[in-house]
């Protein structure tokens, strides 16, 4: 497959970004400044990623050289060059079906669902002034910044690319930071109702316990 076979796809770019970005605002329905910024940090990776998988593939081009050199069979402008953890592990066979592009899936379709339950359990305690402790909100404290993170490291396990592995920690450190804001913003609102339920429930990974 030609490289303009393999990509040059710009309605598919659009598509896909508008898809997914669509997905996490219907559901996210930001009204702040701090939603707005989540919503913004993964709607860059985003666009970031499909731009690679579809338009140009600039982490294929910036690592031609090395790929020729390390696997001279390998027809680095298809696109089932992109799925690059495939090659580097020497996986035979459509990349669409192996182990690692089936637990990218997992992590994606399982972010989705996080993303959609916790916001619609904070959207009902926003409308009667309380605190969102049922749901995802039950096992941690931050559901919709897990769920992105979960998103987020599906498509890299699905389709790394050197700008998206640059900007996935620099996101979490992000989402971190947005977390940690809203966090005072509740104790500001709920004093020691939140100071209770922080003591018991984890931030981001949820307890074994």
């Amino acid at each position: 497959m030609s490289t303009i076979q393999a990509y040059g796809l710009w309605p598919l770019v659009i598509v896909n970004s508008l898809i997914f970005i669509i997905f996490a605002l219907s559901f996210m329905q930001p009204k702040t400044s701090r939603d707005w910024r989540s919503l913004g940090g993964f709607a860059a990776f985003i666009v970031a990623l499909f731009t690679e998988m579809y338009g140009f593939p600039l982490t294929i081009y910036l690592l031609s050289g090395w790929l020729t050199d390390r696997y001279p069979g390998l027809d680095i402008y298809s696109h089932n060059s992109g799925h690059l953890w495939s090659d580097l592990l020497g996986m035979t066979g459509d990349p669409h079906l192996s182990p690692i592009h089936l637990f990218s899936y997992v992590l994606i379709l399982g972010g989705l669902y996080l993303l959609s339950s916790s916001w619609s359990v904070l959207y009902k305690a926003q409308k009667n002034h309380e605190l969102a402790i049922t749901g995802p909100y039950a096992y941690v404290r931050h559901p919709q910044y897990v769920a992105f993170v979960l998103v987020m490291l599906g498509f890299l396990v699905q389709w790394p690319t050197i700008l998206t592995l640059v900007m996935f920690p620099i996101l979490v450190l992000v989402y971190k930071k947005l977390a940690k804001r809203e966090e005072r913003d509740t104790l500001a609102e709920f004093g020691e109702e939140y100071s209770r339920y922080m003591a018991k429930v984890p931030g981001f990974i949820p307890s074994l316990g």
